[in-house]
């Protein structure tokens, strides 16, 4: 049974929302609490539509950048072996689990919204794994070796967030769906993987497209 307190998260902006449990397709390894879209099978009211809009539940989904880093660690657990690991905007917290999962000394979930940070903590318990809470990234512990993020750069305004990660941390790992070019060159693109968010929104084709990128040195396997 899905935790209450994410269906009371879900009701503040569409009476009928609840979530149920799933797994991503494009990270099978790991299962979160989302958004139950079989709740969408009437109409939804004006009401409810500006509420959604007005504050979107993004916690709720599992947007594709998400999982194909979470599945990117999980298939190089080296990287975040034996580290402390923070997951900025960390969302459903599938990225923070999945370093959980891999070994992290530590997976940090760090989201400014509470409902997401109950959403981290109910995936983590979901999957067998702890995960601490961050809701201020500037309170983040010193101990940080490693930062991930995924889909954070939707705004250009965020680009600056790329320094500021390589300051906070000696190594980062970057996924994005967004910007084809980051115009930074101390993040080195991966790979290129095809990913779409859980449950689908039919996003345009071009956001299915996750670059991951990494920052920093390569630690040894």
């Amino acid at each position: 049974m899905a935790p209450d307190i994410l269906d009371q998260h879900l009701a503040t902006t569409l009476s009928r929302g609840r979530v149920a449990a799933t797994v991503p397709a494009g990270c099978p390894e790991v299962s979160l609490y989302l958004f139950d879209p079989s709740v969408l099978e009437g109409p939804i009211s004006h009401e409810e539509a500006q509420a959604v809009v007005a504050e979107p539940a993004y916690w709720s989904f599992c947007w594709a950048s998400g999982q194909a880093l979470a599945a990117y660690i999980l298939a190089n657990p080296h990287l975040v072996r034996g580290e402390t690991v923070l997951d900025f905007g960390s969302g459903s917290g599938i990225v923070a689990i999945a370093a959980a999962m891999a070994g992290a000394r530590e997976a940090i979930a760090c989201d400014i919204d509470s409902a997401a940070l109950d959403a981290a903590a109910a995936n983590a318990r979901l999957n067998g794994v702890r995960v601490s809470l961050c809701d201020d990234w500037r309170e983040r512990p010193d101990s940080v070796g490693l930062v991930t993020a995924a889909d954070v750069l939707y705004d250009p305004e965020n680009r600056s967030l790329l320094s500021v990660f390589r300051q906070a941390a000696p190594q980062v790992l970057l996924a994005d769906s967004r910007m084809k070019n980051l115009g930074d060159d101390h993040y080195v693109q991966q790979r290129v993987v095809e990913a779409r968010t859980w449950p689908d929104l039919k996003e345009f084709e071009e956001f299915n497209r996750v670059r991951i990128y990494r920052a920093g040195k390569t630690p040894a396997r």
